[in-house]
C-alpha cells in the first residue's frame, strides 16, 4: 500500500480510511473487530472517528465508536499497525473548543480508546466564541504532554483555516496538519474554490467525508423507490436525486465499464486522485463491500477518465 503524507507531520496514511460511524449503530461489536481486522489485512491503517459517534442513535450516549475500536485494540493487539483519529467539539457533553473542554474530552477519549495517545486528534467544528489561539494552545499542550500527536480541523471555512495557521505560525504552537470536508463529486463547490487552493498551498493533508455522497455514487439510488434501500440516508440522498446527479451517475457508469470497476471504486477513486487529498473516508457494513470499496485505491483513473466525471459533476 502506497501511503501518503498527512500535511507535514510525520504520520503516513493509505488513501482509504474508515469511517468508525457506523460503530455502534449500523454494525455490532462483533462485526466491527471483523471489519477492522479486515481493513488492515487491506494494507489500510487510517481509522477515523468522533467522541460524539453514536450520540444519534435512540438508547446511546455518544463515545459508543471510540469503546468498540478501544476494544478491537486491545483484542487484537494492533495499535501499531493503525493510525487513530478522533474529534472533539461536537458532543453536548463536550461542546466546542475552549481549552478546559478540550482537556477534559482528551481524556475521555484516551480512556474510551483504551491508549495513551491519540494520532490525530480534530476539531470537529469550527467554535468562533472562543479565540483561535487558545484553542491551538490547548492542543499544543496535549501535544507537547505526548497525548497527541497531530492535530487536525473539520468543518473550518478557508478564512478560520487560514487564520489558524496563521496564528500557529506567530505564536510557535503545533498546526493544523489536516483538513476534514465534505467532498465528493456531487458536492464540489464547498471545498475547490477556496478551502482545497489554501490546503494545497500550506501543504495540509485533506481528509474528505460523505465521499460516497451518502451513498449515492455507489450507484444504489437511481430513483425515489430505492429510497428505501436506506431509511437513515433517505433525506440526503433524495437531494442528489436532479439532472445533475443522473449526469454523475452515468458518467460513473461509463467509466466503470471502460475500467472494469464498480461506480463506489470509481467515485473514490476520483477523490483520491484530487489536489491535496490524503485520504477518502469510506464505512463499510460488510466484508463484501469494504472488500469493494478497498480496490478503489490501486484504481488507476486516466485524464479522460478525470475529465468524463469532473465534466458530469459541473455545477
Amino acid at each position: 500500500m502506497k501511503l501518503r503524507n498527512l500535511g507535514r507531520s510525520p504520520l503516513r496514511v493509505g488513501p482509504l480510511a474508515f469511517g468508525g460511524n457506523v460503530f455502534g449503530w449500523s454494525v455490532d461489536e462483533a462485526r466491527s473487530f471483523d471489519l477492522l481486522d479486515a481493513f488492515v489485512d487491506h494494507g489500510f491503517n487510517l481509522i477515523d472517528t468522533a467522541d460524539v459517534y453514536e450520540a444519534w442513535v435512540p438508547g446511546n450516549e455518544g463515545g459508543e465508536s471510540e469503546t468498540i475500536i478501544g476494544k478491537w485494540l486491545k483484542k487484537s493487539g494492533k495499535r501499531d499497525k493503525v493510525i487513530v483519529a478522533t474529534k472533539v467539539g461536537k458532543w453536548a457533553r463536550y461542546p466546542g473548543l475552549a481549552p478546559t473542554n478540550i482537556k477534559e474530552a482528551v481524556e475521555d477519549s484516551l480512556r474510551r480508546l483504551q491508549i495513551d495517545h491519540i494520532d490525530l486528534y480534530q476539531s470537529h467544528e469550527d467554535d468562533p466564541k472562543v479565540p483561535l489561539e487558545e484553542t491551538l494552545r490547548a492542543f499544543d499542550d496535549l501535544v507537547n504532554a505526548g497525548k497527541v500527536r497531530v492535530i487536525g480541523a473539520s468543518n473550518y471555512d478557508a478564512t478560520r483555516l487560514d487564520d489558524a495557521l496563521s496564528t500557529s505560525a506567530s505564536k510557535g504552537l503545533a498546526r493544523y496538519e489536516s483538513m476534514q470536508p465534505e467532498y465528493n463529486l456531487m458536492d464540489r463547490k464547498g471545498f475547490e474554490e477556496a478551502l482545497q487552493p489554501l490546503c494545497v498551498k500550506e501543504e495540509i493533508g485533506v481528509i474528505s467525508y460523505y465521499s460516497l455522497a451518502s451513498g449515492f455514487l455507489s450507484g444504489k439510488y437511481r430513483s425515489e423507490a430505492d429510497l428505501s434501500k436506506s431509511s437513515a440516508r433517505s433525506g440526503k440522498v433524495k437531494a442528489y436525486l436532479n439532472d445533475r446527479g443522473y449526469r454523475v451517475l452515468a458518467a460513473l457508469d461509463e467509466v466503470s465499464q471502460t475500467r472494469d470497476a464498480k461506480p463506489a471504486q470509481v467515485a473514490l477513486a476520483w477523490v483520491m486522485a484530487q489536489p491535496s487529498i490524503a485520504a477518502a473516508i469510506a464505512s463499510a457494513t460488510s466484508l463484501e463491500q469494504l472488500d469493494e470499496i478497498a480496490k478503489a485505491a490501486t484504481l488507476e483513473l486516466t485524464p479522460p477518465d478525470l475529465a468524463t466525471l469532473k465534466a458530469a459533476s459541473a455545477y
